[in-house]
């Protein structure tokens, strides 16, 4: 079973993004803010039916729909760290976002931003 993502205190969340803000973040401040996005995006839509991957650091399933088990999920949405970051924060737009997004229900622009 897959170990499920836990938001961060938010006092320690507003230190990540000062450090992000100010360009002087480190590889494990991407990855904290990374895996508390995503824990934020799987409360507000729980669900099976899309796989969000955030290589390295972390995937999840969200929206509500279909299920799958097995093989690659019928909607995929891939992009870097600092996308999702910026996406989940509000700082860029979906459409202006270098995501790579297939399948049904992988336009998750209606979820965001996060915060």
């Amino acid at each position: 079973m897959a170990r499920q993502l836990t938001p961060l205190p938010a006092a320690e969340f507003r230190s990540i993004c000062a450090r992000i803000d100010e360009g002087s973040a480190d590889r494990s401040d991407l990855k904290a803010a990374t895996k508390h996005l995503l824990a934020l995006l799987v409360q507000r839509a729980p669900g099976t039916s899309v796989e969000v991957r955030v290589p390295p650091f972390a995937a999840v399933q969200c929206i509500p729909g279909a299920r799958h088990t097995r093989g690659t999920p019928p909607a995929v949405v891939e992009m870097t760290a600092e996308t999702w970051i910026a996406l989940a924060r509000g700082s860029l737009e979906w459409a202006d976002a270098p995501v790579r997004a297939s399948g049904e229900r992988s336009d998750i622009s209606g979820y965001l931003p996060l915060i």
